[in-house]
């Protein structure tokens, strides 16, 4: 089944061409449903609150000067631009297939990264402490790996009609565990005492931005992802504006109530970033005796499901931007961007994912010194690099749209007109530059504003292995996407096929 554009709606002439075998199954509360499971990343959680109190004013202030023109912005031009492939085509209309081919591989690569590093060690940690033991590096450990990232891969080569239920069952389970962990820990909290807020700082500080900013633009982004899924949707000029709106807010709460109840009760330097939801959920969960022990290990079963599902929703929406980039001829074959007939998914694609997300996993264990804890950081710290990165040409590409093709229907637009939008942009560029440094090169700013800043302590490797890590992830990612683009090229000089019937007439053969 090919699908179009409605008749009524004005697009862009230059725009890549529908894929064939897509399905419109996405209604506004799958997209809603989406939306949650992707963005909601219930893995960074610990990561924040080892903030301290400061933490719990960041995420409301960032939510504020970030998040809020961040899903405005993106409401708007995904209701005017709802092409499959999202942030690919609208960077391809604003800035040029190179460079839209190399920002939707940073984009993609974050997921299979994170998957195979920042997902499957908070997944594994989970087990391992409240569930059996599988213990590290072991036949057990690397088995629960494998099986985890296989699973989030199979479940985004489901067709669509089928997967959206996986992801809509575990973004319900995610507000659901959230939700309930906050409630216990705040009537523990009223029994106990709220012994973690005692000498908790909640006034905002320059160190306290600068080691928080990354993480919490990493966090609150991700809104536009189900556009890549844009020509699978009922309705998107109508839902998407909607389901933004609501899964924004929805996201904001179940970072900044989870936050707060893990402070109230535990104190931050006891905090792991690895474990530290769960470590709220033992403390919290353990003065029930032994029901408390059942329901621990319920809550991290279902945590481990949360992640799953979590990994499987970005692999869904990113897995169809790079398809369609490799379908437009911009990542080596363009037979990496056919959809399966029966299924309408990106199954080559998935397969990529699955095996550089193994690969990932594979490196992190093995190649990084330190312990599980630092291996988390530096891991989950190249994921928000390369995902940070993406974005400084995604953002000014919805200026350049909005300016370049004013006569595109747009059902929905950001208050207060041209200065609303243009502020809007301003902010969210700025705290995107701003993220992407930090994450880039930690302690410099701190340096230059007379932050303290201990690298080692802080990461538990050394610069030159971080860096190692992070630039040459970077570097090779630069090389991946030049050479993809330039093999791309050459076979379409070779064969003059067109993009879409090139893609299937392969996939066919």
């Amino acid at each position: 089944m090919s699908t179009t554009p409605a008749p009524d709606s004005q697009e862009p002439a230059d725009r890549p061409d529908s894929v064939p075998n897509l399905h419109r199954s996405l209604g506004r509360f799958d997209i809603m449903a989406l939306g949650v499971a992707a963005v909601i990343s219930a893995d960074v959680i610990g990561q924040i609150a080892t903030g301290g109190g400061e933490a719990v004013t960041w995420t409301a202030l960032l939510g504020l000067v970030f998040l809020v023109p961040y899903a405005l912005l993106f409401a708007e031009t995904g209701a005017a631009f709802p092409q499959e492939g999202g942030p690919y085509v609208w960077v391809k209309l604003a800035h040029g297939r190179t460079a839209a081919a190399l920002t939707t591989l940073f984009y993609w690569v974050t997921n299979p990264v994170w998957l195979g590093g920042s997902l499957v060690f908070a997944a594994a940690g989970a087990w391992d402490s409240h569930v059996t033991t599988l213990g590290s590096g072991t036949v057990g450990d690397y088995t629960f790996k494998l099986v985890f990232i296989w699973v989030s891969i199979l479940t985004a080569v489901v067709s669509l009609r089928r997967g959206k239920w996986i992801t809509t069952v575990g973004a319900i389970a995610k507000v659901a565990v959230m939700l309930t962990v906050t409630a216990t820990a705040l009537v523990y909290g009223l029994q106990h005492g709220f012994k973690g807020l005692s000498g908790a700082g909640f006034a905002p500080t320059t160190g306290g931005l600068l080691a928080l900013v990354p993480i919490l633009l990493f966090a609150y982004v991700g809104f536009e992802a189900p556009n890549a899924a844009g020509e699978e949707m009922r309705n998107p000029k109508r839902d998407v504006p909607v389901s933004i709106g609501v899964s924004g807010a929805v996201a904001a709460c179940c970072y900044l109530l989870p936050v707060f109840a893990i402070l109230a009760v535990v104190p931050a330097k006891q905090i792991t970033g690895v474990a530290g939801f769960l470590d709220a959920a033992a403390l919290v969960l353990g003065s029930y005796g032994s029901a408390g022990h059942a329901l621990l290990t319920a809550t991290s079963v279902l945590f481990v499901f949360v992640l799953m599902t979590q990994g499987s929703a970005w692999m869904i929406v990113s897995d169809r931007m790079q398809a369609m980039a490799a379908a437009d001829g911009g990542f080596f074959s363009r037979a990496l961007g056919a959809f399966h007939p029966r299924l309408g998914t990106p199954v080559r694609m998935n397969l990529v994912s699955g095996v550089t997300a193994t690969a990932f996993m594979l490196a992190a264990t093995l190649l990084v010194n330190g312990t599980a804890a630092a291996v988390f950081k530096v891991v989950l710290t190249v994921a928000v690099t390369t995902l940070l990165l993406s974005y400084l040409a995604v953002i000014p590409a919805l200026g350049t749209l909005r300016k370049n093709h004013p006569d595109v229907q747009r059902p929905y637009r950001v208050p207060f007109g041209t200065w609303g939008f243009r502020i809007s942009l301003g902010l969210v560029y700025a705290w995107i530059v701003l993220g992407s440094w930090i994450a880039l090169f930690p302690g410099v700013l701190e340096h230059v504003l007379g932050v303290g800043y201990d690298f080692n302590g802080t990461w538990g490797v050394s610069r030159t292995a971080f860096e190692t890590f992070t630039l040459g992830t970077v570097a090779v990612l630069l090389t991946i996407g030049l050479l993809g683009r330039v093999v791309a090229g050459r076979n379409d000089r070779r064969t003059e096929q067109a993009p879409t019937a090139g893609a299937l007439a392969e996939y066919q053969s």
